[in-house]
């Protein structure tokens, strides 16, 4: 009933390009976390201030969550482009 047929396995190139792959991932990674992972900037290297409140630099700002500012109670707020 059943044929004795061989199973079609991965071919070489599938295997190759895999490879390659998970390599160029793992770079990468190593990358991110010898750079210390800091992915977190300060207000004045985006061109921003720090406030209370980003009403308080006027209403052509904007708070930018990611830049760390010197106070914890403070925000750091960027003009809005137009």
């Amino acid at each position: 009933m059943f044929k004795n047929k061989k199973g079609q396995g991965l071919s070489i190139n599938v295997i190759i390009i895999a490879a390659i792959a998970l390599l160029v991932l793992v770079i990468l990674s190593v990358l991110l976390l010898r750079s210390g992972g800091e992915l977190v900037v300060d207000c004045n290297d985006v061109n921003g201030v720090c406030v209370g409140n980003c009403a308080d630099a006027g209403e052509l700002y904007t708070s930018y969550s990611t830049a760390k500012c010197p106070l914890e109670e403070q925000v750091c707020c960027i003009p809005i482009k137009k």
